[in-house]
């Protein structure tokens, strides 16, 4: 009989064999094939080197390598030990002789044909799965980190009275390792019961025993190995009962233990331990007793006892002992999810206020009054006018605003902070002149300036009042950094600072070029860098173009979201990042967010779902990066700022009790500068993200009630309302508006919404935020509920009756002859003397108008209504007072007090002047009834400037001087400076 461990004696035939020169050359295309692999291998880890080194946070990318290949190594090499020491054991203990029954004639075949091949073939097995074991483990580097770093809590869990740091950061890995050693198991099993079976010790029909006592006491260790890392799953499970998902009707994603969790689960899982302990006690005894008898009667009780205990009896339990009487049962563990959820996401700290929803004042002036005080009401829709800056401040084709603009705060000329629209002019490729390799990323590198407007006020022809414009920019921002080589627009690389020059703006006396010199980017003068960025780019021009040589750096991962996450992995970033001018520099604030799945009892949420609305359904730059999309814990604990002209990346600390950003801080040392480095200056620019508002407006429609009974009745349960000024049918966003609350002296910036009951449109609930950072109620979420027995119209409701008016529909209707376009901007609601004010100011792209401008304003309060051309106008209106005279020239004694002209100067140039505007007037009126809105805007445009040229003139006859220079600073290409 042939020996197991045997091979093949006696001569080879031989075959034909290559040519020597043939030979040599495929010998040359493999080693250039596998020296071309290597250097494509380089290339992407040289360029991620060199990029981490440039930013300063080379430190990131050695931890994280490190750590990976750490994990890949250990768990590759256990695996590969694992499989190859069982596999060698299996075919050391492999019989000498056996039957020569058909069986093992034809398995003599494959032994015998292996047997030259047996290292070769373990080798390869061990190294597959090694490679495999340590490729998924290298994936687990964000478990491991946060496993050896983790810091505590400081909080214990209601049911095991662990700290919440053990299932945020210690379960998971104890998850993974379990994961691992399963796997292992299993493959150690196969592969020794293969290998038994090739060298005879299982056999399948031979005659005699079906294994041997080496075979059988073999496999009975895998499996009891198997059987006690059940055990421990059972023992985990017990844990993991305090974060599992489950579906419950009146929470949605419910995590936590419930009644049939805490009285049937729990200790089924501990008898199920307790059974899977014994029976792995069994298989190891048949080492000793050479019988799988017991075993698999253990093993076949664990089945049994999963199958009753773990399944039938926690589902007799639901069905005879929580349904007839589900609100007792479930009350104390909703009151465990309702402080865990609470404490979780940032909202345990609340108020909740009774709001009428009506007013009790009678006093008509007092309330037109309060409604200047209350708000300053953002008439500028920063995702409407885009288009708008656009055309009036674009400049060139090869400039462009982003889809949305932002709001933020500055001082007006009186030093008082105001809302102001903000957008950066950024590079757009798509019009450049003409599109080549030179232009696209040599000539072409970069945006040029700030354009901001004031939030709350209009030109009488419906434009922006800009307070920083033109090329280059100037106005209220003062000296600035002006280049934008770092943008949401700037997506592709540009080489920049060698032998080409770049177009920097355009004047009239021509074209303007320059030279990067902010330092960033990586240099491509040494050949090695150049090759590694040709093959990482799929460029091979980088490799010898002549527009590259001395200090010629390229910059990529230019948009600010991407940078951050980039030197930050362990961060969430949120959707909307915004520029600010801070300490002569543009600068991105970016917010950025930890989370984790683990917060026991808290239920969970889906980021991609919650932070969704009618602005990210169709602009991707708006939607939240997540590190995972599900989460149970968030903190807005990173603020983050990126350099617009040299792409510094900072990031600030800035919740500082955050313990798993103190873990992440552990972990990757001196990235995260402290919360007191923060300066004033950007302080002031600092504000509550809107993601992690959004995420906390949605778990507050449940969360909002603190009672088990109420929560578990779902008599309280709200909604988010889909937008009401367009039909995308998504979430309304939040908006950001200076205001005050009731009980408040002074507004703050906020950032506010709405809610309607679930599955009705009237108001629930008016909720804002204190977003002002820097301030003691900084992040102070506020409720005002309104009542359910008197329905209040809620957005849509509003919405509706705006458009259902007879009076407002006919100028709607008027507003829209010929090509023009009515746009709906967005319906902001204000708290106001018991009431609620709903103000929405109302576009229009008139005629061959490209861009909207800003026409009626929409107004309701206590069911009174308006629509007029102005918000003071509408008010009025609503409120049935006269207002404040709009400012008019100083009255001159010319000895005529019978005349009904208007007022005017001696000054011939006056007179000249406010009979030009009076023309401008009427044929402003005339337009507007033609209907005609590019008419109607010229002359807007010409009453603005014979009123300005009028100003000029009367304050120079009277010794004054000149108004206007400031003005026209800020007046831009078109007429779209301040009116």
């Amino acid at each position: 009989m042939p020996d197991r461990g045997g091979g093949p004696t006696g001569p080879r035939m031989r075959v034909g064999r290559p040519s020597r020169r043939v030979r040599t050359l495929l010998m040359t295309l493999g080693v250039l094939a596998v020296l071309g692999m290597a250097f494509v291998m380089f290339a992407g880890f040289w360029t991620d080197w060199l990029w981490y080194r440039s930013v300063k946070y080379s430190s990131v990318f050695t931890t994280t390598l490190w750590t990976k290949i750490g994990l890949f190594f250990v768990f590759g090499l256990l695996m590969s030990a694992s499989v190859g020491f069982n596999i060698w054991l299996a075919h050391r203990l492999r019989p000498p002789l056996s039957a020569m029954s058909m069986e093992q004639q034809s398995l003599d075949r494959y032994r015998m044909g292996i047997a030259p091949y047996k290292k070769w073939l373990l080798l390869g097995i061990t190294s597959l799965v090694g490679l495999i074991a340590g490729a998924s483990a290298s994936g687990q580097w964000r478990t491991w980190l946060m496993w050896v770093n983790g810091v505590s809590f400081g909080q214990k869990d209601p049911q095991f009275n662990l700290d919440v740091a053990f299932y945020a950061f210690d379960l998971p890995w104890y998850r993974f390792l379990l994961g691992f050693g399963f796997a292992a198991a299993v493959l150690s099993v196969i592969a020794a019961a293969l290998t038994h079976y090739l060298y005879g010790g299982l056999r399948v029909t031979s005659p005699g025993a079906r294994a041997t006592a080496a075979a059988t006491g073999h496999l009975s260790v895998l499996l009891g190995i198997f059987v006690a890392l059940k055990a421990v799953a059972y023992w985990l499970d017990r844990y993991g009962l305090a974060v599992k998902s489950s579906d419950f009707k009146a929470t949605g994603n419910w995590t936590g233990l419930r009644y049939v969790d805490a009285n049937a689960y729990l200790p089924a899982k501990t008898i199920l331990f307790c059974i899977a302990v014994i029976c792995a006690l069994l298989f190891f005894a048949t080492i000793w007793r050479r019988t799988w008898q017991l075993p698999v009667i253990g093993f076949g009780l664990m089945v049994l006892s999963a199958i009753l205990i773990g399944g039938l009896y926690p589902a007799i339990v639901q069905k005879f002992q929580v349904q007839p009487n589900e609100q007792a049962k479930e009350a104390p563990y909703v009151e465990k999810n309702l402080a865990a959820t609470r404490q979780a996401y940032g909202i345990d700290g609340t108020d909740v206020e009774e709001y009428s929803g009506v007013s009790e004042t009678t006093d008509k002036a007092k309330l037109r009054k309060d409604a200047d005080t209350t708000a300053s009401i953002r008439m500028l829709d920063p995702n409407i006018v885009s288009p708008t800056f656009q055309q009036l401040q674009q400049m060139r084709n090869y400039y462009a605003f982003p889809t949305n603009l932002d709001v933020d705060r500055y001082s007006n000329e009186d030093g008082a902070e105001q809302d102001t629209v903000i957008g950066l002019r950024e590079l757009n490729l798509a019009g450049i002149p003409k599109n080549n390799w030179i232009n696209d990323h040599f000539r072409y590198t970069h945006g040029y300036g700030v354009v901001a407007a004031k939030g709350t006020e209009a030109t009488s022809g419906g434009r922006p009042v800009f307070t920083e414009s033109d090329l280059p920019s100037k106005g209220d921002l003062g000296e600035y950094q002006q280049r934008v080589y770092y943008g949401e627009k700037t997506t592709q690389y540009s080489i920049v600072g060698g032998p080409q020059k770049e177009i920097d703006y355009s004047d009239d006396s021509g074209e303007k070029t320059t030279s990067y010199k902010g330092g960033s980017g990586i240099n491509l003068s040494s050949p090695v860098n150049r090759a590694a960025y040709a093959v990482a780019f799929n460029e091979p021009q980088i490799l010898y173009s002549g527009a590259i040589g001395e200090g010629s750096r390229i910059l990529y991962n230019r948009t600010p979201k991407e940078r951050v996450e980039a030197v930050a992995p362990w961060l969430t970033i949120d959707g909307d990042a915004y520029p600010a001018v801070v300490d002569g520099k543009i600068q991105w604030i970016v917010d950025a967010y930890t989370t984790t799945n683990g917060y026991p009892y808290a239920s969970r949420t889906t980021l991609g779902d919650t932070t969704a609305d009618s602005l990210t359904a169709d602009n991707s730059q708006r939607a939240v990066v997540a590190q995972q999309n599900q989460v149970n814990y968030i903190r807005n604990s990173v603020k983050a700022t990126v350099d617009a002209y040299t792409g510094q990346v900072k990031l600030y600390q800035w919740d500082t009790q955050d313990p798993v950003l103190k873990t992440w801080m552990k972990a990757f040392p001196g990235t995260v500068e402290s919360k007191d480095d923060i300066s004033d200056s950007l302080l002031a620019h600092l504000r509550y993200p809107q993601d992690l508002f959004k995420v906390q407006r949605e778990l507050l429609t449940r969360y909002h009630v603190k009672d088990a009974e109420t929560f578990l009745s779902g008599s309280e349960v709200w909604q988010v309302p889909d937008d009401p000024t367009n039909t995308s049918g998504n979430a309304v966003p939040p908006y950001y508006l200076s205001m005050k609350l009731p009980g408040q002296t002074e507004q703050s910036f906020s950032l506010t919404t709405t809610l309607t009951p679930n599955g009705r449109d009237n108001l629930s609930a008016f909720v804002a935020v204190n977003a002002e950072a820097g301030t003691k109620d900084y992040g102070k979420i506020r409720i005002l509920k309104l009542p359910t027995s008197e329905p209040i119209d809620g957005p849509k409701q509003v919405q509706s009756q705006f458009n259902s008016e007879q009076d407002i529909a006919e100028t709607i209707s008027l507003l829209k002859r010929g090509d023009s376009q009515v746009e709906y901007g967005n319906l902001l609601t204000v708290p106001l003397d018991g009431g609620l004010l709903y103000v929405e100011p109302v576009y229009v792209r008139g005629g061959g108008l490209k861009y909207p401008l800003l026409r009626k304003v929409l107004v309701t309060y206590g069911g009174n209504t308006a629509f007029e051309d102005t918000l003071d106008a509408a008010l009025n209106k609503v409120f049935e007072t006269e207002g404040s005279p709009p400012p008019t020239e100083p009255p001159v004694d010319d000895g005529d007090e019978g005349t009904d002209e208007p007022p005017t100067s001696g000054d011939p140039t006056v007179q000249q002047a406010l009979e030009e505007a009076q023309k401008a007037f009427d044929e402003g009126q005339q337009a507007l009834k033609d209907g005609d809105w590019e008419a109607y805007g010229r002359a807007q445009q010409d009453l603005e400037d014979a009123l300005k040229r009028a100003e000029d003139a009367q304050a120079k006859a009277d010794g004054t001087g000149g108004s206007g220079s400031e003005d026209s600073d800020q007046s831009g290409d078109g007429g779209s400076g301040s009116g």
